[in-house]
């Protein structure tokens, strides 16, 4: 029988996190980890550039925070939503005299990464995000190569969502719901690994990535106006079941707001107002397992406007064909 004291403790445990002042964070060995309050789901990364911190959260609920030292200036690390690209838990730049970068994870092929390091209190990377080595380590055992992390000027926080998912042509009955023609979109899935969508009203088109890899897009279609501008995360923490026999168990979701402001909107009302084939929205659907990120964009998806802010959403290659040489990547540190 679990003990009847577990539930007070993680109350305690989020109450501590919550009333954690960000002056707080900035002890270079002082750091607050706490998987035990979700010990499963989906995790994802929030760096906070202008608090020089981190947070963790694992199925929409806080397991950590703790300080970095992002990009100085003439190297300042770039803001934007990373898939992470490669792990590697022992990692030397090959930029600055071999320096050692452990528990490293690639967001960019050019060289921003996260990995443990020395943090003087101030930004003092070449472009990395540093943290404190046992954090680093600790936060290298929760994620996956695929996973979302969030690098923004500003604090980002998750508030739950129970919809089916926002840019699958489906009712809440399950039934396909009308949308335009086919159009040129392809969607290739290959069995397991994390699954990350971009909906981009800039570039009126829907990117499928997996393990970072882009394996399908397609065209879209959205009513003027009713899209809300910035950007929105949602990420899916599991099933919950959708009250009455004849209804179908829906998608639970955890949404993040990016960039604008303003709450962020259920996915009914996204659903309402985005399209996509109906094929690929059905595949893309059918896909989607607790894990599976949606994010829903004024920007361009993938590259796009260089002068833009958030230019480059997501970082993505192409499956390359077997015969290509491998790249060596820039990197900082």
């Amino acid at each position: 029988m679990p003990s009847p004291r577990r539930p007070h403790l993680s109350i305690a445990l989020l109450l501590a996190l919550l009333l954690w002042p960000a002056a707080a964070l900035q002890a270079a060995t002082r750091y607050f980890w706490h998987p035990e309050i979700a010990p499963a789901g989906p995790v994802v990364v929030i760096v906070s550039l202008d608090e020089q911190s981190i947070y963790v959260y694992r199925n929409g609920v806080a397991i950590g925070a703790g300080p970095i030292s992002s990009g100085k200036p003439g190297y300042e690390t770039p803001p934007g939503v990373y898939s992470i690209l490669q792990k590697e838990r022992e990692h030397r730049s090959n930029l600055y005299d071999d320096a050692p970068m452990p528990y490293m994870q690639r967001l960019t092929w050019d060289g921003v990464a996260l990995h443990g390091g020395v943090l003087p209190g101030h930004p003092a990377s070449h472009g990395c995000v540093r943290l404190p080595p046992a954090f680093a380590e600790k936060l290298f055992a929760v994620t996956q190569r695929g996973g979302i992390v969030v690098v923004s000027d500003s604090k980002v926080s998750p508030a739950p969502i129970v919809h089916p998912a926002a840019v699958a042509p489906i009712d809440l009955t399950g039934a396909p719901m009308a949308v335009p023609g086919e159009g040129d979109d392809t969607l290739t899935l290959a069995p397991g690994g994390a699954l990350g969508v971009v909906v981009s009203t800039y570039d009126q088109r829907v990117y499928v990535l997996r393990n970072g890899v882009l394996v399908g897009q397609a065209p879209l279609s959205t009513a003027p106006g009713e899209i809300p501008e910035g950007t929105l995360l949602y990420v899916m923490t599991g099933q919950a079941e959708a009250g009455g026999d004849d209804r179908p168990t829906l998608p639970r979701w955890s949404a993040y707001r990016i960039l604008g402001e303003g709450p962020v909107p259920d996915p009914a009302t996204m659903a309402a107002q985005i399209h996509v084939p109906g094929g690929f929205g059905q595949r893309l659907r059918d896909a989607m397992v607790p894990g599976t990120t949606v994010l829903v964009t004024d920007l361009p998806g993938l590259g796009g406007d260089e002068k833009a802010p958030y230019a480059k959403l997501l970082e993505a290659v192409s499956p390359a064909p077997a015969t290509a040489k491998p790249v060596t990547p820039r990197e900082s540190r």
